[in-house]
C-alpha cells in the first residue's frame, strides 16, 4: 500500500515515516508541500505508477490549506477513494476545527505528538477504507453496467414485440394496437379506415424447393418492395410466414381497392431469383373497410380481412376481394368455428350414434342387407344430421376419426347380433377423404379380426366423385380390401356422367343411382331414359344396381321393370336406430305399414 506524507518539518515527516515502517508500512514518498503533493498525485495516475492508497497531511503547510487540499481532491474522480488523514497539534484544533476538517472529506485527524499505540490504528481504519471505498466503486460500475445491459435487453425486448425481427416490420402486436386506436380516431373524426390483408400465393412452393433461407430472403424482398409503395397513412406489419398486413387511415373504399391494385400488380411484376431460376409469385388481398358508426373491434377487422383474403384465394388467388357478409365462403368459415368444437365433444362424449335403412332385393322382396348412417346429438339431446357437420369435419380433418367410429361402430353392431340374425350384411358409409389415411386397411382388418365378423357382411360406399377424383388411391384401397372379402358400392351413381369410362377397370360390386334421378322417375321422361341407360351400362359391367329415394309403389314399380337389382327409400323403410323386426320384413305395398 502506498503511502504519501505530506509535511513540512522535516523531523516531523523523518518520525511519521519511520512510525510508518515500524508498523510494516514500507511504501512511503515524503513532499513538503501542496505543490509536491500534487504532482505526484498527477504522476500517479499513469500506468507506470503505483497508485496512491493513502495521504498524511499536516494542517500548515507553506503553499496551501489543508481544506484546499481537500477540495480539490473531492473535484477529481480518480481522487477521490483516497483517505486523507490530518496531523495537527493539540493547540491549534478545537472541537470547532475538527468538525469542519471531517465537512471538508478529512478522514480521520491524529493529534502530535504521535503515539505508536494510537497511530498504527488509525493506519489501518484509513487503508481498510480505502479498500472499501473501492470495493464500492467497482459494484456502482458493476451495477450501472448491468443496469445498461437491462435496459439495452428491455429495449431489445420492445422491439422485438412491436416488430418482425426478419423483415423488421411492425408486429402484429403493435398492429393491433395501431388499429385500436385508429378505430377510436374513426368514431372522433368520421373517417373511415381499411384493413388490407396480404397472403404470397406461391411462397411455400419457393420455400419448399429452394430452402428456408430462400423463403427468408424472398420474404425480406417483399417487405422492401412493399415499404416503396407506403407514405404517411399507412402502417406495414408481417403477422405470419408469408402474410403481411396494410393499415390505411382515412381511405374509402374506392382508394382503398385502387391502392390494392397497385400492390397486386407490383407483387406480380416482380421476380426472384434464385442461382440461375426465376420464380414469379402472386398475392391475394381481402380487404376490411369500417365506417366510423360501425361497432367493431380491432380482432373483428382483422379476421374481415383475413375471410376476405380467402375468399379470394377461394377464387382463383393472384385477386383483390373486399369483405362481404353473405360471402358463401364466409359462412363456410363461420360453420367451421360453430361445428368444430360440437364434433369434438362428440367424439369425446360419445355423440355419435348410427341409424339403419334397410335395402330390398327386388328379385326376392326382401331386406338383403342395411345401410348405416351416421347421426350426431347436440349438447340439448336433438339429433343432428350428417350434412350438416360431415363437410365441416372433412374441412378441419376430423373425417377420418370420425370414418374409424363409424368402421368400428357398424362392425361392434353385428358381432352383438344373435345367431339367428347373423345373415345381416351392412353397409358402411366412407367420407371422399377416406383412402388419405394410410393406417385405414389396417384399421379394417384389425376391426374385423378383433369381432371374428365375415368381412363378406361388410359393403362400404363411397361417392362416385370422391371415387373419380383419387381414381388410383381409391382403386388401389378397394382392391386391397376386396382381398380381405369385403364388397364395395359406388354412391349418387350417375352425377359424374363422364366417367363412365372409369368403371370399366373400377372393382366394385355395386352401383347407387343417385337419388336426384329417382324422386321424380314417375314424371321425367330424362330422368327415365338416363337411369334405363345407366342400367344398362351397370349390366354390361357386371355390377349391381341399387335406386335410392323410393318414396312410392310407382317408382318401385318402374325401377322393377328397368331390372334394379336393390331399392332403397322411406318407401321401403326409414332410418331406425333398432334392428329388431326390420330384417324379417318383406315388402308389401301399403307404406303405412313399411313407414316406421
Amino acid at each position: 500500500m502506498r503511502i504519501v506524507i505530506a509535511i513540512e518539518d522535516n523531523h516531523s515527516a523523518i518520525l511519521t515515516e519511520a512510525l510508518l515502517h515500524r508498523s510494516g508500512f514500507k511504501n512511503t514518498q515524503m513532499t513538503a508541500s501542496g505543490g509536491e503533493l500534487f504532482s505526484e498525485m498527477d504522476q500517479s495516475l499513469q500506468h507506470e505508477h503505483e497508485p496512491i492508497d493513502l495521504i498524511l497531511t499536516s494542517s500548515t503547510l507553506p503553499d496551501i490549506e489543508w481544506h484546499q487540499i481537500c477540495e480539490r481532491i473531492n473535484q477529481n474522480k480518480a481522487w477521490r477513494d483516497i483517505p486523507v488523514i490530518l496531523i495537527a497539534s493539540d493547540p491549534e484544533w478545537l472541537e470547532a476545527s475538527t468538525k469542519a476538517a471531517f465537512d471538508s472529506g478529512v478522514t480521520n485527524v491524529i493529534y502530535t505528538p504521535l503515539r505508536p499505540a494510537h497511530f498504527t490504528p488509525h493506519i489501518y481504519s484509513a487503508l481498510l477504507l480505502k479498500k472499501e471505498r473501492i470495493i464500492r466503486a467497482i459494484n456502482a460500475r458493476e451495477l450501472e453496467i448491468e443496469l445498461a445491459e437491462r435496459k439495452g435487453i428491455d429495449a431489445r425486448l420492445q422491439y422485438l414485440l412491436n416488430h418482425d425481427n426478419l423483415t423488421g416490420l411492425y408486429s402484429r402486436r403493435r398492429l393491433v394496437t395501431a388499429l385500436e386506436s385508429a378505430i377510436i380516431h374513426c368514431r372522433k373524426t368520421s373517417q373511415k379506415i381499411a384493413l388490407l390483408h396480404i397472403d404470397l400465393d406461391q411462397f411455400k412452393v419457393i420455400n419448399d424447393l429452394e430452402g428456408h433461407q430462400a423463403g427468408d430472403q424472398l420474404l425480406v424482398n417483399i417487405a422492401k418492395l412493399l415499404r416503396r409503395c407506403f407514405d404517411d397513412e399507412k402502417l406495414l406489419a408481417r403477422i405470419s410466414a408469408d402474410e403481411y398486413t396494410i393499415l390505411i387511415q382515412n381511405s374509402n373504399q374506392k382508394e382503398t381497392l385502387e391502392f390494392a391494385e397497385v400492390i397486386r400488380h407490383a407483387i406480380k411484376s416482380f421476380s426472384f431469383e434464385v442461382d440461375d431460376r426465376a420464380y414469379n409469385i402472386g398475392v391475394s388481398i381481402g380487404i376490411s373497410v369500417i365506417t366510423p358508426n360501425e361497432k367493431i373491434t380491432a380482432s373483428e377487422m382483422l379476421s374481415r380481412a383475413d375471410q376476405a383474403c380467402f375468399v379470394a384465394k377461394k377464387h382463383g388467388r393472384n385477386m383483390i376481394h373486399l369483405y362481404d357478409d353473405m360471402d358463401e365462403e364466409v359462412h363456410s368459415l363461420r360453420d367451421e368455428a360453430h361445428w368444430t368444437p360440437k364434433i369434438r365433444n362428440a367424439l369425446t362424449n360419445n355423440r355419435f350414434f348410427l341409424m339403419f335403412q334397410p335395402v330390398i332385393n327386388l328379385t326376392t322382396n326382401k331386406i338383403d342387407y342395411y345401410e348405416a348412417l351416421i347421426r350426431m346429438y347436440d349438447e340439448n339431446n336433438e339429433i343432428i344430421s350428417p350434412e350438416c357437420f360431415i363437410p365441416v369435419a372433412e374441412r378441419i380433418g376430423m373425417i377420418h376419426d370420425i370414418d374409424n367410429w363409424v368402421i368400428k361402430q357398424a362392425i361392434k353392431i353385428l358381432q352383438r347380433l344373435p345367431e339367428d340374425k347373423s345373415h345381416i350384411s351392412m353397409n358402411i358409409n366412407l367420407s371422399s377423404h377416406v383412402f388419405h389415411d394410410p393406417g385405414l386397411f389396417q384399421w379394417i382388418k384389425d376391426c374385423l379380426y378383433e369381432s371374428n365378423i365375415d368381412a363378406k357382411r361388410i359393403t362400404f360406399e363411397i361417392t362416385e366423385t370422391a371415387a373419380i377424383a383419387n381414381y388410383e388411391q381409391t382403386r388401389e384401397m378397394i382392391i386391397k380390401l376386396r382381398e380381405l372379402g369385403c364388397k364395395f358400392a359406388l354412391d349418387d351413381f350417375g352425377v359424374g356422367f363422364n366417367s363412365f369410362s372409369y368403371l370399366k377397370q373400377f372393382p366394385v360390386d355395386y352401383l347407387k343411382i343417385d337419388g336426384s334421378f329417382i324422386t321424380n322417375l314417375a314424371n321425367d321422361p330424362i330422368d327415365q331414359t338416363l337411369v334405363k341407360s345407366m342400367v344398362e351400362i351397370s349390366k354390361t359391367l357386371g355390377k349391381k344396381t341399387v335406386a335410392e329415394f323410393v318414396e312410392n309403389e310407382e317408382i318401385l314399380e318402374m325401377i322393377r321393370s328397368y331390372g334394379i337389382d336393390h331399392a332403397q327409400g322411406y318407401f321401403i323403410g326409414k332410418p331406425d336406430s333398432m334392428f329388431e323386426g326390420i330384417e324379417a320384413f318383406n315388402v308389401c305395398l301399403y307404406p303405412e305399414t313399411t313407414r316406421n
